[in-house]
């Protein structure tokens, strides 16, 4: 029988893998086959992460690229394709959390989201859709967030939530230009886990009780509970499937 989830002979490109949700994409992906590249600005970690990936039997390729910056992102595209001769897969997983009061928000904090969690995912998505149609074949997966579509009463999310619902409306703009050239591009939605960006957040006590409260599961997300969503969009079982946000959230966006 066909493995549908098998990636043997494909090359995914993921954003933002120095540390969190990043490195266990990778590493999702690297465990069905796929050769990786890998991008962020700390070049030392992400060396630390290669080495982690290379020990799964695949190959792995480290990349700096500061996400705000449009040539760093064409550089790391084209050192990615001269690297492997193509990409297969794009994984648009860097993001940041900073938040505050929209009346007190800063200019430069509205700007530095806008830049890295929506911006960015456009300007990759567009570099490497390039190559894809080229190709004729490729697999995009947004990471987007529960606050794709809803806000939270408890934080002041204003800039967060802006740029997670551009991420979702992209990637239902982008499915549609891009079907036809053989490329789907689809977004997940987590809700809270544990990584270097949510910690700050997800470490209190109090919370915890808001989760408790809002998610129906009363938990964070656990270590892999979202690497049967990038596999099952990076695969071929995701065929028919484009546009699509899937949120992976204890049932959060059900209430």
């Amino acid at each position: 029988m066909t493995n549908i989830f098998d990636l043997n002979g494909k090359v995914a490109l993921v954003t933002g893998a120095s540390s969190g949700l990043g490195v266990q994409f990778a590493k999702a992906l690297a465990g069905q086959g796929a050769d990786i590249a890998i991008v962020a600005r700390r070049m030392e970690r992400l060396n630390e992460v290669k080495t982690e990936i290379e020990a799964l039997g695949v190959k792995c390729f480290a990349c700096t690229c500061d996400v705000t910056n449009i040539e760093d992102i064409k550089k790391a595209v084209a050192a990615t394709v001269e690297e492997y001769g193509k990409i297969d897969i794009l994984v648009n997983n860097a993001g940041l959390g900073k938040f505050d009061k929209a009346e007190d928000q800063s200019d430069e904090i509205w700007q530095v989201m806008m830049d890295t969690n929506l911006n960015a995912v456009y300007y990759f998505a567009r570099e490497v859709g390039k190559v894809m149609i080229e190709n004729g074949y490729g697999k995009i997966i947004n990471i987007g967030s529960i606050h794709s579509n809803v806000a939270m009463r408890v934080l002041p999310l204003s800039a967060y939530c802006t740029t997670k619902g551009g991420v979702q409306m992209l990637t239902k703009a982008l499915a549609n230009e891009w079907a036809e050239k053989g490329i789907t591009v689809n977004a997940i939605g987590p809700s809270y886990f544990s990584s270097e960006m949510t910690q700050a957040v997800i470490g209190s006590e109090d919370f915890l009780n808001v989760v408790k409260t809002y998610c129906p599961m009363g938990r964070v997300g656990l270590p892999g509970e979202l690497d049967g969503a990038i596999i099952y969009f990076a695969s071929d079982a995701s065929s028919y499937t484009t546009g699509q946000l899937l949120s992976i959230d204890g049932g959060w966006t059900t209430i």
